[in-house]
């Protein structure tokens, strides 16, 4: 039975689905997610806690045994990740036993202590096997962002050469909400998946759970992959990216918002926008705020379809599926920009590939990827609406006249002239092929002609310009600019704090009043949990009185509390706006470039911003604040929002507050 049918079945049979219907789309029908495990027999919940303790007494056995040796410590993700899959599903009741789907998670829980007992042991006596194992291997990492490990699978083929770089397939996986990092395990240890080949690595990323790769889920990506060419000779220039289902979108995502970083594309149902998906398609029941509409323009796939133009993409769809929607919006877009791609129809296929389907595809991504991709392209068309994706070749956005509207930039180059165009862009830079000799136009304007050699050839030239607002011309960059603006990483929203190393940093003091202070302490304990059970690490946490110089250099920090009851916050409130907004019963939840570390945020008072409402469907885990929003504290928090939201909006490109907070 194929594995998306047998994770059908089981979604089925016990009840938790991998797509959802209508009455989820009802806020006051909120499920739990993950949902809640099964009583596990005494005696086997006996049993697994005994296997687990001697796990943990093996790791630290080997973590003595392998102390300074770097390249062995480096591996001990590798048997960490069986360690914790074990011991969250005990501790936070996640294991699942259903007779009628035939899941037992206690056996399956025994196998992965096994398969750590045998890792540590051959860790401990330097001959770890997995590092050379062909087939099926589960790996791990450490991640950046908050420090936890997580896991993913690889299918490495039998004509691998470590010597020869190969290429590596990204395959994202469907919604499934009880899949978690036991059964995810479990599932790469015996399973290939849709598509392996050949000659080619097939990477399964865990993403950290059910999040449709957003946000911490789309960092894990990057970092399995980095990991990957660390462990693995991989060829940087063919790696291709598929998915099914809620891994459909993902596809979708990744390769309209890096679409050079990947070969070539292959999404499969999904999503790839949010309006008509939860509107039309879903029957949402909720009408968004302004700025949700705005931070749509974050994730949905339509408005940076014209950037498919970079990337070879081919999409499949069941013919009977509802999914194919994903598909046929993306068409319709895509060919309003310009640039068209294959559909394949599974002919009387549901949500499911068929075999003919399979062999088309193979077949265009086969050629995609056999294909040599010029390092410097003669033509990029590239669309952003956020800093947060800004780079499309040798062409890196660094400035938006206005985020959350659309900033284009177009280039042809015909031997050493390079033409630009662009429009709601004001900094940008291009690393030209010929750095002796090349002129640059933009927008009819010859800005900077090169004719000299430099003198460090082997240095990567780079070009910089900006818009000057003085001249209404652009100009060549030669610094960077001085005051305070929205760059690449330092862009908002609030969520974006979580995309990198972030410390959450608890107050020591006493809150301005009561309500505050019992707002405050409800929310941090809400952020913590939540950020455990959807993002599957622990938020570093530590007090204000505790943070160090390392502490600010390299985290952004998440300040709870207010100027009185926090002292980092204390000690930048004069340099922060939005302070007059702590009041009696409100109370301000912001990012801002960290005034102690400018190239750092700080956060006040806020985790990532949705809630349990948007866990039930994958298209609604967006943002659900803009840069800044007041928070009225006596309103209760609920599945949607922290409390009743009385202002919202977005900081200007030079972090200044908008008129009308940037609604217009």
């Amino acid at each position: 039975m194929r594995p998306l049918l047998a994770g059908l079945l089981l979604a089925l049979a016990t009840g938790v689905t991998f797509a959802d219907g209508p009455g989820d789309n009802v806020p006051d029908n909120v499920r739990p997610v993950p949902p809640k495990g099964s009583d596990i027999p005494a005696e086997a919940a006996k049993e697994l806690k005994a296997g687990l303790t001697e796990l943990q007494t093996a790791i630290d056995g080997a973590k003595k045994a392998i102390a300074g040796k770097k390249h062995l410590e480096v591996l001990l993700p590798d048997v960490l990740i069986y360690e914790k899959a074990v011991r969250w599903g005990l501790e936070f009741n996640e294991l699942y036993v259903d007779d009628k789907s035939k899941r037992n998670d206690v056996p399956t829980a025994k196998a992965l202590l096994k398969k750590g007992m045998e890792r540590a042991k051959e860790l401990a006596e330097g001959k770890p096997s997995w590092t050379t194992a062909k087939g099926l291997v589960v790996r791990g990492y450490r991640s950046k962002i908050d420090g936890s490990v997580q896991p993913y699978g690889l299918v490495i083929p039998d004509d691998y050469d470590d010597k020869k770089p190969t290429r590596l397939d990204v395959w994202w996986h469907g919604r499934y909400e009880n899949n978690l990092e036991l059964s995810f395990i479990a599932e790469r240890q015996r399973s290939r998946g849709e598509f392996s080949q050949p000659g080619v690595i097939t990477v399964h990323p865990f993403g950290r759970f059910s999040n449709a790769n957003k946000f911490a889920g789309e960092i894990d990506t990057f970092e399995v992959i980095d990991h990957v060419k660390k462990c693995y000779k991989i060829d940087d220039k063919r790696i291709v990216a598929r998915g099914f289902s809620m891994g459909g979108a993902a596809c979708w995502q990744y390769a309209t918002h890096f679409p050079t970083y990947f070969v070539a594309a292959a999404p499969g149902a999904g999503f790839a926008e949010t309006k008509e998906f939860l509107g039309n398609f879903q029957n949402e029941k909720v009408k968004p705020e302004w700025w949700e509409q705005k931070l749509w323009r974050m994730y949905d796939a339509t408005e940076y379809a014209g950037n498919l133009s970079n990337i070879p993409t081919i999409a499949y769809s069941g013919e009977n599926d509802r999914q194919k929607q994903a598909a046929d919006i993306m068409t319709k877009y895509a060919k309003a920009a310009g640039v068209e791609f294959p559909h394949v129809i599974g002919k009387g296929a549901g949500h499911n590939y068929t075999n003919d389907a399979k062999k088309e595809i193979n077949k265009f991504i086969d050629e995609a990827a056999g294909k040599v991709v010029p390092e410097h392209r003669k033509e990029i068309k590239f669309t952003t609406y956020t800093l947060r994706y800004n780079k499309c070749g040798r062409v890196t956005v660094l400035g938006l006249e206005k985020h959350w509207s659309q900033g284009k930039i177009e280039l042809s180059r015909e031997g050493s002239i390079y033409n630009i165009t662009t429009s709601g862009i004001s900094r940008f830079e291009i690393e030209p092929e010929d750095i002796y000799t090349y002129e640059m136009i933009v927008n009819g304007q010859s800005v900077v002609a090169r004719k000299r050699r430099v003198l460090d050839e082997t240095k990567r030239h780079k070009v910089r310009m900006s818009y000057s607002t003085e001249t209404n011309k652009w100009e060549l960059e030669r610094d960077p600019p001085k005051e305070l603006i929205k760059t690449p990483g330092l862009q908002g929203p609030i969520d974006d704090a979580f995309m990198d190393s972030f410390l959450m940093v608890s107050p020591t003091g006493k809150a301005m009043n009561e309500k505050l202070g019992t707002w405050v302490d409800t929310e941090m304990k809400h952020a913590n949990k939540h950020w455990r059970q959807q993002f599957r690490g622990y938020a570093p946490i530590k007090k204000d009185t505790e943070i160090t110089d390392d502490d600010i250099k390299n985290n952004n920090l998440i300040l709870w509390g207010d100027a009185k009851s926090n002292a980092i916050l204390a000690k930048i409130k004069d340099k922060l706006p939005l302070m007059d907004t702590f009041g009696d019963t409100t109370i301000p939840a912001m990012i801002y470039p960290n005034p102690l570390n400018p190239s750092k945020y700080v956060v006040l008072n806020s985790g990532f911003t949705y809630r349990e409402y948007d866990y039930l469907n994958n298209a609604r885990q967006v943002s659900k604040l803009p840069d800044y929003a007041v928070i009225d504290v006596t309103t209760p928090a609920n599945s949607r929002y922290p409390g009743k939201i009385v202002r919202a909006g977005f900081f200007d490109e030079l972090w200044k507050l908008q008129k009308n907070d940037g609604k217009e």
